[in-house]
């Protein structure tokens, strides 16, 4: 199976905690002015990689703690956004999302494709970039419109929860 890509980054810090593997989807309908990744936009550039591929570069790497589903608009290709997390997750690595639509927006949409990405996902970070809320004190998103879901809480609580960071009691 193919996914359209702008690129990769096999050593991210930014893209969710750890060590990340962090795919640049190809293609986004939001265009939110002030985008970091604006050249990801067009769904004709880029390129299709097979899947397995990506798959071989994350085995490769021992060190990754899990990876990051980015854009572009990963749900404009949530089949291929779909194996590439459940294979990540069986290699018991976490799988991190970010999206321009609302987790509220997926759920009402009711696209089975796009819900069966949102199961294999760890962490939502949801919502378009608005560049009037963009903050450099943010974690792991731009802007404080923008949510980290914790997918398996939600799941599990059956509402939304928010991901907050680990905290370690160090004595």
């Amino acid at each position: 199976m193919d996914i359209r890509i702008a690129g990769t980054v096999n050593d991210s810090i930014v893209d969710g905690p750890g060590y990340r593997y962090t795919v640049f989807t190809q293609g986004c309908p939001h265009h939110c002015p002030g985008c970091h990744n604006p050249q990801s936009h067009d769904f004709e550039a880029g390129r299709a990689v097979d899947i397995k591929v990506i798959l071989r570069q994350i085995r490769e790497n021992p060190m990754l703690d899990g990876i990051t589903l980015s854009g572009g608009e990963p749900f404009c290709q949530p089949e291929a956004c779909r194996a590439l997390a459940e294979a990540a997750r069986a290699m018991r690595l976490t799988v991190w999302c970010y999206t321009g639509y609302t987790y509220d927006a997926l759920l009402a949409e009711g696209d089975p494709a796009r819900l069966a990405l949102l199961d294999a996902v760890d962490v939502l970070v949801d919502g378009p970039f608005i560049q009037s809320q963009k903050s450099l004190e943010l974690k792991f998103c731009g802007s404080r419109n923008q949510r980290l879901i914790d997918m398996k809480q939600t799941r599990a609580q059956g509402s939304m929860v928010l991901w907050h960071p680990p905290t370690w009691d160090v004595e």
